[in-house]
């Protein structure tokens, strides 16, 4: 079916086409019912008898639907209209990374490209503690939505290959080659059971085209992209660009290495190492613990280096495999027996989120929850709040830069299923703790690593006569026992802890 401005698509009314990829096109559409824009996906007409196309589509809004993290695309409901199967995500007004690094150098300095990867990372690491892989990790796939005067908001989007982390299915999918190739790591190519490392593989490339402008095997053939992943040694970032620090060229080595267990552990440990290399002298530090068997890293001179012998006549046999996959984009991999389960690696704790000045005197109380909060008051923080503003008792605007004895902001949710967010915090420390209300339904002590608390949730009519649910979170550690949250929406209670307690970063 024609899908054109104005129309309406499954009660959502079309207002722009965003954009055309390889499994459909994206629309920025109005909610039938919410004061909300989100972006609707719609798998290609020519797939729509294709029913593995339609399983990967499908996939896509089942593993996404289950992420939440300020840096992933969030997936918000899916269907089928007219025999098209669709799904709609949370719309990011900005650009991609493909398109960042086409404005050149002037828009894409090196402390950008480093915090890009970084928030990257985040992401991406939460796809990978949630037990799941990527798989074509790309700057298409980076999201960024420039705000003037406040870092870049960076969503890692399009989970549409991403599989469970013990899923063995590879590059030689009947779906066909599926990765792009420019990212693809040497044992994706060789359709070997994959872990977390193959998305640290191209999360490097991506870093070394931030950084360069190029992708990290240019060539002229598929073919001869996908044999310089499988043998060709790393290319040094600083031979590219000679104003670009040494400690890059040591970074990207790891990154790229061959065999993934010389590779940084995670995501998280490539932006780490990635930032320290922009500091002083410290990327001469930089080091990866290697098995004692394992051979150094070898940084690639100008050239393109090759192998001989035996070894380069198995490598050039991989190469006839990988090309087939190319050519003809079927490809029936031999038995490999039974999956070995993905090796667990430890995550490096990131640096933690930093918090704008205009906080003024309430940035004692947004500090602690900065992974939650905006960086800014008009910046947009976990699942959208946005538009917060400090207020006293009576709910009447005070200014950030006012002193006060009991602090209270207020942000708008996205209404999925946050109507209000509140934080109310004392400045000299007292601790909140749970006192007697009407319309409890439910309490429960929780425990996470970030610490212990109380957790409640119930029912109120607001002066409308709507029936709302409240939310209420109270904190035992001396960092934040001082505060105490509470949400409120069109929904249970229940359904708030379900919906929007189990995923916020607290």
């Amino acid at each position: 079916m024609e899908i054109s401005e104005g129309m309406e698509f499954a009660g959502y009314r079309v207002e722009r086409r965003l954009g055309v990829g390889g499994m459909g096109t994206v629309y920025l559409v109005q909610h039938p019912r919410l004061p909300r824009k989100d972006a609707l996906k719609v798998l290609s007409d020519s797939h729509r008898d294709d029913a593995e196309f339609r399983a990967r589509f499908l996939r896509e809004a089942e593993i996404a639907a289950g992420l939440k993290h300020p840096n992933l695309v969030a997936v918000r409901d899916r269907g089928e209209f007219e025999g098209l199967l669709w799904l709609t995500m949370q719309y990011v007004d900005g650009i991609d990374g493909a398109e960042l690094i086409r404005r050149g150098p002037a828009a894409l300095p090196l402390p950008r490209a480093v915090y890009v990867i970084g928030e990257a990372a985040r992401g991406l690491d939460e796809i990978h503690r949630a037990g799941l892989l990527h798989r074509d990790v790309k700057p298409a796939n980076i999201l960024i939505a420039e705000q003037p005067g406040e870092p870049d908001r960076v969503l890692v989007t399009d989970f549409g290959i991403a599989r469970a982390a013990d899923d063995s299915t590879t590059l030689g999918d009947p779906g066909g080659l599926t990765a792009s190739l420019a990212y693809a790591a040497p044992e994706q190519i060789r359709g070997e059971v994959l872990d977390r490392r193959a998305d640290v593989y191209a999360l490097g490339c991506t870093l070394f085209q931030m950084l360069t402008g190029t992708v990290p095997f240019q060539r002229d053939t598929p073919g001869a992209v996908l044999f310089a992943h499988l043998n060709d040694l790393p290319p040094r970032p600083s031979q590219v660009d000679s104003r670009l620090p040494a400690g890059f060229d040591e970074v990207i080595a790891i990154a790229l290495a061959k065999d993934p267990a010389r590779r940084y552990p995670s995501c998280g440990a490539l932006a780490e190492a990635a930032h320290r290399a922009l500091t002083e002298g410290e990327a001469q530090t930089i080091r990866l613990t290697a098995p004692a068997t394992a051979q150094p890293v070898v940084l690639a001179a100008s050239g393109p280096a090759y192998r001989s012998g035996t070894r380069a006549l198995l490598s050039a046999a991989a190469v006839v495999v990988a090309v087939l996959a190319v050519l003809i984009t079927v490809v029936a991999w031999p038995d490999r027996g039974e999956s070995t389960s993905s090796v667990e690696l430890p995550t490096p704790s990131m640096p933690p989120p930093v918090i704008s000045p205009e906080w003024a005197a309430h940035s004692f109380m947004v500090e602690p929850f900065a992974d939650l909060l905006p960086f800014s008051p008009t910046g947009i923080g976990y699942r959208e709040l946005s538009m917060c503003d400090s207020i006293d008792e009576a709910r009447n605007l005070i200014p950030l830069d006012a002193k006060v004895t009991v602090g209270r902001i207020r942000c708008n949710g996205d209404q999925d299923p946050v109507g209000v967010f509140d934080l109310e915090c004392f400045a000299d420390r007292t601790q909140v703790r749970p006192a007697p209300r009407e319309g409890i339904d439910g309490e429960e002590r929780w425990d996470r690593p970030s610490g212990t608390g109380t957790l409640r949730w119930g029912h109120y009519t607001t002066v409308r006569g709507e029936s709302w649910g409240r939310l209420e979170v109270f904190f035992d550690g001396r960092d934040r026992n001082f505060c105490r949250i509470t949400v409120t929406g069109p929904v249970p209670g229940a359904e708030l802890r379900a919906r929007w307690w189990l995923d916020a970063p607290l």
